[in-house]
């Protein structure tokens, strides 16, 4: 099994595309303290429809169960004024656990055993150059190496990207909800909170699986590819 890994590009590509790629939403930042539960984290930004089985079955190439094992920056973009001095990008190394769904109907790289994943990114503070700031997709997990996660991907410009907010879900323990949400750490209780004060007319995968593993997962990514499109 081959690795993915993605070609990592000129510093001169703006890394914004790269973010709004994976729906990080600039100007958004991690750092609530005491918050039990997420009412969201941001605007959601969807580069194809994640919401549920069907959108999945329809947009994505794969479905992985992956945990992120470490990351990296991988580019950066200069910034003329304001309070920050770079817009940082950040690629994460997934470890494969599984494949819950392949499309037969696109052409994509094999998933090997692990795989790169461009999450959100950083900030960089101007007034030291040091300090890193970090950047939240709206309604939809950072991506944080020691946590796992369900991801509905697409390769889509020489990069797997996800399909947006909806596509990628916490996953600890082999339980859908349970594991970092908008930068936060959450039991399956904590998320469905979350989920009902955030987005209470949503019917997402997420939230119709929840507190359930990876067959309840194939099951209704099978029933959704047997429906006529």
């Amino acid at each position: 099994m081959r690795r993915n890994s993605l070609p990592a590009r000129a510093t001169s590509r703006p890394v914004v595309a790269a973010l709004a790629a994976v729906g990080a939403v600039a100007g958004v930042l991690v750092g609530w303290s005491g918050l039990d539960t997420v009412n969201g984290c941001g605007l959601a930004t969807e580069r194809y429809p994640s919401a549920t089985a069907a959108d999945w079955v329809r947009y994505a190439d794969v479905v992985v169960v992956g945990k992120a094992e470490r990351e990296r920056e991988t580019g950066r973009e200069e910034l003329a004024t304001g309070p920050y001095s770079h817009l940082l990008e950040r690629t994460v190394e997934l470890a494969t656990q599984d494949t819950p769904f392949v499309s037969r109907t696109r052409s994509h790289p094999t998933v090997g055993a692990t795989l790169d994943y461009v999450a959100p990114g950083w900030k960089l503070l101007r007034s030291d150059g040091e300090t890193r700031v970090a950047l939240l997709t709206g309604d939809a997990p950072r991506v944080v190496p020691g946590h796992t996660y369900i991801l509905a991907l697409r390769w889509d410009g020489e990069r797997w990207v996800a399909l947006g907010e909806g596509a990628v879900v916490p996953f600890d323990d082999q339980r859908i909800g349970r594991g970092e949400w908008c930068g936060q750490i959450l039991d399956t209780d904590g998320f469905a909170q979350g989920e009902r004060i955030g987005r209470s007319g949503d019917r997402g995968l997420e939230k119709t699986l929840i507190g359930q593993g990876v067959p309840a997962l194939k099951q209704e990514l099978d029933r959704a590819a047997r429906k006529p499109s």
